[in-house]
């Protein structure tokens, strides 16, 4: 049986790797994780594509503020 893992909701505290925004962007790798913001997200995910097991994006958040 496969196991089901559900990505907890990123939160305000969450904040991305890159330039200490809010992350509304985590991407999993075999080994870890790096949470982005939706703009350093979206410009790398072409490069992390390869090396990415899954890609939780929360970017729609931005238009409900």
């Amino acid at each position: 049986m496969e196991e089901i893992k559900e990505n907890p909701t990123l939160q305000a505290a969450d904040r991305c790797d890159v330039c200490g925004a809010q992350a509304y962007i985590r991407v999993e790798m075999e080994v870890g994780e790096l949470l982005f913001c939706a703009h350093h997200g979206n410009a790398n995910k072409e490069k992390l594509a390869p090396l990415m097991i899954n890609w939780h994006d929360q970017s729609e958040d931005l238009n409900r503020r």
